[in-house]
């Protein structure tokens, strides 16, 4: 068990709880949490950033019963020297004056000049080792306005559909582990601008760091942040981040609806094929949906490109035998009115 300790924090943790109610956090994770087992443990994603430090204190101050139950995982991506060092130390001695459990993390690849992507996938890394070695499967993010927006445009860019565009959603369930068991990602901020969530901190009294890596214009969000966004707030005349904010909630609710729709048509069968008589004259998205699931549904199959899935798509729609490419492992083979993916027959050499 770990004990508080002495500092501004257990004070904070109370200020911020009377600041920010239940009311200002996103109704749904709320609903979700007050609902949990009381023994269940829960994560917390701790960078030392405004927006996971107000989480953390929140949690504490929400949810004093978990208090015992609650393990924060930092992950030290070593891209800043000193300073990463230093929000590694800070982070701990925050936890420890919480009473909350700490565990860190180095990435062992780094430094140099990795992507924003390797960078993400190695945090994501060390919570899913933490967590399975502690069968946690919560997971808490300190995501706000201010990343849904920055999100929204990022994937705009490279052309996501509904399901890209509605992230980072509230209450995100998703298979975890080679069992299929649920984990779940919750985000309470994303009604609270950046700003918004540094004002209460200020209020709170409690301390946070500052990445100084935001102010330089390597990464493709960094760009946005800092260049990109403001000219688009100031041009809409209008508060552009709770737009954005409403525009995910409804992307959300149609994407949920086109899941549904092809959960109601069954069309994957026992054998791992698809039926292309249940698709028959449906809308191309929820066709495109679909195919979608069965391909990830395949294990020897690779990952398409943009163009091969459009083609693979067609033929679908069409509902002709045909035979595309899934890499070296297989085909997918449109035959009888239904999808399967045939592997490749090995041949026998002669010697």
């Amino acid at each position: 068990m770990t004990t508080r300790g002495k500092g501004p924090w257990p004070a904070a943790a109370a200020r911020i709880s009377e600041i920010l109610t239940p009311a200002g956090l996103h109704p749904s994770v709320v609903s979700w949490a007050q609902a949990r087992p009381k023994a269940e443990r829960w994560a917390i994603a701790l960078s030392g950033g405004a927006d996971s430090v107000a989480l953390l204190l929140l949690l504490v101050g929400h949810f004093p019963g978990r208090l015992n139950r609650l393990v924060a995982l930092h992950f030290d991506h070593r891209l800043r020297g000193a300073e990463s060092t230093a929000d590694a130390r800070f982070c701990r001695r925050a936890c420890a004056g919480l009473g909350v459990e700490f565990l860190g993390g180095r990435w062992v690849a780094g430094p140099g000049d990795r992507s924003e992507a390797e960078a993400r996938k190695a945090r994501f890394a060390f919570f899913d080792a933490c967590m399975a070695a502690r069968r946690i499967r919560v997971l808490w993010l300190g995501h706000q306005q201010d990343d849904v927006a920055e999100t929204l445009l990022m994937r705009l860019a490279r052309g996501s559909g509904t399901s890209g565009l509605s992230a980072p959603r509230p209450v995100h369930c998703l298979a975890w582990g080679k069992g299929g068991r649920e984990r779940v990602h919750l985000r309470p901020l994303l009604g609270l601008k950046k700003a918004e969530i540094k004002a209460v901190l200020l209020k709170a009294g409690a301390p946070w760091r500052e990445d100084s890596s935001n102010r330089k214009d390597a990464h493709f969000r960094n760009r946005l942040r800092r260049s990109v966004i403001p000219r688009w707030v100031r041009a809409s005349e209008r508060d552009a981040l709770a737009g954005a904010a409403l525009s995910r909630e409804l992307l959300e609710e149609d994407d949920s609806a086109l899941e549904a729709w092809v959960d109601s048509l069954a069309c994957l069968g026992a054998d791992g094929s698809l039926s292309l008589a249940r698709l028959a004259r449906r809308p191309r998205a929820v066709v495109r949906r679909a195919l979608y699931r069965w391909i990830l549904a395949q294990p020897k199959a690779s990952t398409l490109s943009r163009q091969g899935f459009e083609t693979l798509l067609s033929s679908v729609e069409r509902g002709l035998p045909a035979r595309h490419s899934l890499g070296r492992h297989g085909f997918a083979v449109i035959r009888g009115k239904r999808l399967k993916f045939e592997r490749v027959r090995k041949t026998a050499t002669s010697h």
